[in-house]
């Protein structure tokens, strides 16, 4: 259980730098004035932003439904077997 959350929380921070890049990428585009890019980052951003809303949202679900399930277990004071 423990590696599937390091999994979501390491999905989490990579869909945080695409966000990153995409606002990089139209950082620079307000120099370049490019329309395509102007017409399609949004577009880009929102999709990235929806995503990345939904694996925090499933992060932090599976973070309590793991610490539920070693409290209902009694399993709290040992560590996860499949870490």
């Amino acid at each position: 259980m423990d590696k599937v959350q390091r999994e979501l929380d390491d999905l989490k921070n990579s869909q945080t730098s695409v966000l990153k890049k995409v606002s990089q990428i139209a950082a620079h585009n307000i120099t370049l004035g490019v329309d395509l890019l102007d017409n399609k980052l949004p577009d880009l951003e929102e999709q990235v932003n929806v995503t990345l809303k939904v694996t925090s949202d499933l992060s932090d679900a599976f973070a309590e439904y793991r610490a539920r399930f070693f409290f209902d277990n009694n399993l709290a004071a040992t560590t996860d077997p499949t870490a």
